[in-house]
């Protein structure tokens, strides 16, 4: 028995250490000299302390090019995944679990409008793009001596990638940032539930610059409901996921202008904010100078160029700007004819479109069963729901607007803020609020995307099909389209707010982001001057809440005058509304906040829908904060009580709650965490090296230091900084900018997650941008000559 427990315990020892014993095994060359043949010239490859690579190129071209390779080199992994992501043919690596995910995805046909799209590029266009390809299977078809460990062990093959590939995964990243179609089909639901007029009750409020409140315009939506029973009597949508199929990405950015700086030059800061609770990080940072160009910054791996970036000439962030590029439509089957749907008298056949999904499964002798599953079009768009009566059409703006140069090569190309804003016109695929600064001083931000101009004005729901004609009637030009340029108060910025005032004379969405986070932004920078990049970092980190400042008193107020709640009062009336992980007060605002809202709307609605509801914040937040300013809503009333409740009623029932389930003295910090995993190593020996670790988080998702949890999950942060940036334009030697991971990808790397603990702490890490900078700090240096 001492002889096997010997024996176990070496076997234990050895499957613990398989991260360290497979870390030469996984190790990339990082010095030395590789022959390509894609390349025209020599290139040198430098990584500094971070691993972070600085390519010197005589060219753009082969510049480009080794940036794919290296991207395959530290994130082959990744790349493959965001690939079968893109192209719908992710249940090849994951399995059952992700079908759903691909028949969307095969539904919306990113693969397939890249591949459109791709025959319509000008030579200049596809051969950017070609470059960086040429890049990744340079890597794919030399490398294979060096794949991420990783790849073996969850069978992950790579396959040479193509200029479709690319477009494929542009054309994903647009969707993210393009509409309001979830919270369409939400509202269908709710006015199924509740009938136009509470349903319009209920609708989003949104806050634009000039702070006044104006409520989504939903006259025109319910104009044609009644010739449609299927939608009124309710039942039928209930199978639309609405609110899941992505997390919406959100972010802050904002530029300074020189007369608010010390160093008299535009500062641009920003942190787009995705879901961060998974390892390697989404952002992935490269250097590329030559001659004619330097910059240095990040972008998606799969995207060649810089969505992040700083040169000698610009710098340029971005945000999500919620334009509403995407409607949905309740199109009526022909009775007839099945197979056809009608377009006012005429009958009109679906396309179809063959689709074969193959599935990893563990079951087959092949490792796989396929799955057939047809795609079915309507001029309008594809079909994302369908009974025996209606099917519901999604449209969306990039498919219908391809041109045949892209804008992600012009602006890294620009001078100066009048070359960014020319370049950005030529961006369709996404809708962002770009930010950007140049060398002289200049500062703007301008929305991107084609937005359809709409015959009935708004969509903030379903649009019912009743003859051919159609209700996108023209595109807002790009000069009309939100946009600030050299604002007399010296700054601009965006948090994926309402941009515009109530006088835009344009639609544009039924829901932006909750103001808080901008609200914020104005408060401290109309306050601020004579900063630098060191004041814009902790901006970054500011924990203020300006909900909280708005309703906590009222309910400190409510909670204080009630023996059994006085101490969570107290707690709230000394709170200086700052969400620091050490204080009390914010998780007590925030468990009261999340009660209150959901005993106000579960009778009303059930538990399904108001959950669902909820978990959508920007639908019902800054309505909900009106309610309780207002302190009369017809909400608070609970359902089946002989007494009729108030706003006093709904936030003790909360307080009384909250001291149960997590007692007088909760610290935000202790409930206010996040956990960050691989998503594809969650069992066996790598899992530990594989994961970030769990750590506790200030803020909340109304901060600047944005940390958002799911409504449904509390108080799991989940959705925080993806990047968080800061580039002056009077330093020439860096920029400041961390990771919540790290560059590599392999996660025996030592550069997989070496960056966490500096973006939990705030610690100080840089891009190097100067040749005397980058000199400084190399560790290493590689060589990929030109040749066979």
């Amino acid at each position: 028995m001492k002889a096997l427990r010997i024996i176990i315990g070496i076997v234990v020892l050895l499957v613990s250490l398989t991260p360290l014993v497979k870390a030469e095994v996984n190790a990339i060359q990082r010095s030395g000299a590789i022959t390509l043949n894609v390349l025209k010239e020599p290139v040198t490859i430098i990584r500094d302390e971070k691993g972070m690579p600085y390519i010197y190129a005589k060219s753009l071209a082969d510049g480009i090019t080794a940036q794919g390779f290296v991207t395959a080199q530290d994130r082959l992994t990744q790349l493959e995944v965001i690939r079968l992501i893109s192209n719908g043919r992710y249940a090849e690596l994951a399995g059952e679990k992700v079908i759903k995910q691909d028949i969307f995805f095969r539904s919306l046909g990113f693969f397939r409008h890249a591949q459109k799209h791709a025959k319509m590029l000008d030579e200049e266009s596809r051969q950017f793009i070609q470059w960086y390809v040429n890049g990744i299977n340079a890597y794919i078809e030399k490398m294979k001596h060096e794949y991420p460990y990783e790849m073996n062990l969850v069978k992950l093959e790579p396959s040479p990638w193509t200029v479709e590939d690319v477009l494929s995964v542009l054309y994903m990243i647009g969707f993210t940032s393009s509409g309001n179609y979830e919270s369409e089909l939400l509202f269908s639901k709710l006015f199924n539930k509740l009938g136009p007029n509470s349903a319009m009750g209920l609708s989003p409020i949104n806050v634009g610059p000039d702070c006044n409140l104006s409520a989504a315009d939903f006259s025109n939506a319910f104009k044609d409901v009644a010739g449609f029973g299927d939608i009124s009597a309710g039942g039928m949508l209930s199978d639309i996921p609405a609110g899941e199929a992505f997390a919406r990405v959100g972010s802050n950015n904002w530029a300074v202008a020189p007369k608010l700086t010390k160093n008299k030059a535009a500062i641009l800061a920003g942190d787009p904010h995705l879901s961060t609770t998974s390892l390697p990080t989404t952002w992935y940072p490269t250097a590329i100078i030559t001659p004619q160009y330097r910059m240095v910054g990040t972008t998606i791996p799969g995207a060649p160029g810089f969505y992040n970036l700083r040169t000698n000439y610009i710098a340029i962030g971005l945000t999500n700007s919620y334009i509403d590029c995407q409607d949905v439509y309740v199109e009526i089957l022909d009775p007839n004819n099945p197979k056809n749907y009608l377009e006012g008298s005429q009958s009109v056949p679906f396309i179809v479109i063959p689709q074969t999904i193959k599935i990893r499964s563990e079951k087959e002798l092949s490792g796989y069963k396929e799955i057939a599953y047809p795609v079915f079009l309507t001029k309008r768009g594809p079909v994302i729901f369908k009974t025996d009566k209606i099917a519901m059409t999604l449209r969306w703006s990039p498919v219908e607007t391809m041109t045949s140069s892209l804008a992600i090569y012009d602006v890294i190309r620009a001078k100066s803020v009048e070359d960014v804003k020319k370049a950005l016109q030529k961006e369709t695929m996404q809708m962002f609020n770009r930010s950007f600064v140049d060398a002289k001083g200049n500062i703007g931000w301008h929305t991107t995307g084609r937005i359809p101009i709409r015959s009935q004005k708004s969509s903030a729901y379903p649009q019912a099909v009743k003859n051919g004609e159609d209700n996108w009637i023209g595109w807002i030009p790009f000069d009309e389209m939100p946009h600030g340029y050299n604002p007399p108060q010296g700054w601009t910025g965006t948090a994926n707010n309402k941009t515009v005032g109530n006088d835009y004379p344009h639609y544009l969405s039924s829901e932006f982001a909750s103001h808080y986070r901008f609200a914020r932004l104005k408060e401290i920078l109309s306050s601020s001057g004579n900063t630098t990049a060191d004041d814009h970092w902790k901006y970054q980190w500011d924990t203020k809440n300006m909900l909280a400042e708005r309703i906590a008193p009222v309910m400190a107020s409510i909670l204080s005058s009630f023996d059994d709640t006085i101490e969570l009062g107290k707690a709230l009336a000394q709170w200086d509304f700052y969400d620091d992980r050490g204080k009390s007060a914010p998780a007590i605002f925030q468990i009261v906040m999340i009660k209150s809202a959901y005993w106000t709307f579960k009778d009303e609605l059930g538990e399904a829908l108001a959950m669902e509801m909820l978990k959508d914040w920007y639908f019902w937040q800054v309505r909900f904060e009106k309610m309780i300013l207002d302190g009369k809503s017809e909400w608070f009333d609970i359902k089946g009580t002989e007494e009729v409740e108030t706003i006093k009623d709904i936030i003790h029932k909360a307080g009384l709650e909250a001291i149960s389930q997590y007692g007088i003295n909760p610290v935000w910090g202790d409930l206010h965490q996040i956990e960050i995993e691989n998503s594809l190593i969650t069992k066996g020996p790598l899992k530990s090296a594989a994961e970030g670790g769990k750590y506790s988080m200030s803020g909340s998702g109304e901060t600047l230091y944005r940390a958002k949890y799911h409504f449904n999950h509390p108080f799991s942060a989940y959705y925080t900084a993806s990047l968080r940036m800061v580039a002056d334009m009077s330093d020439k030697d860096k920029v400041l900018a961390v990771l919540p991971g790290g560059v590599s990808g392999r996660i025996s790397d030592k550069h997989y997650k070496d960056q966490l603990k500096a973006f939990m702490t705030g610690e100080k890490i840089y891009w190097w941008f100067s040749d005397k900078m980058i000199k400084a700090h190399t560790q290493s240096t590689l060589m990929l000559n030109a040749g066979k």
